[in-house]
């Protein structure tokens, strides 16, 4: 249903036969736009098993090349850049102030911090995350 066939004489050695014969078979996934062809057969249904084969094998290098292009933005975008300037976090103890530099969040109340009240941090997180994944959403 997406592959155009198209049947043509084959050229090259083999005179009378090759000339009068429509043994030579172009196929054109439409979708992609991927052609394959073959006239090394002199039947046009070999011909035609060859080149559906050829044309399923680079529809599926093309989509595996795909899926492999998304799984590895998707994980280059979970990790960071992994340098040691790549702050997540900065305690401030002369001035009492924390900054979380993913969020642009500062709270100067830095020994309830450290005793653990850390739940303004993740609530604002999970805010950044949210909005994240809705942009995403939106682009796709």
């Amino acid at each position: 249903n997406d592959v155009k066939k198209e049947t043509y004489c084959s050229s090259g050695p083999g005179g009378q036969s090759v000339n009068t014969t429509y043994s030579a078979v172009r196929l054109t996934h439409l979708p992609s736009g991927v052609v394959a062809q073959c006239q090394d057969q002199k039947s046009q249904l070999k011909n035609f098993d060859k080149a559906l084969n050829v044309l399923r094998s680079r529809i599926y290098e093309i989509e595996l090349a795909k899926h492999n292009e998304e799984v590895g933005a998707a994980r280059r975008s979970m990790v960071g850049s992994g340098d040691r300037s790549d702050k997540i976090r900065t305690y401030n103890y002369p001035q009492g102030r924390v900054t979380d530099h993913r969020i642009n969040h500062t709270v100067y109340n830095l020994p309830s911090v450290m005793n653990g009240d850390i739940g303004d941090f993740i609530e604002k997180l999970r805010i950044a995350n949210n909005t994240e994944k809705m942009k995403d959403g939106a682009a796709v």
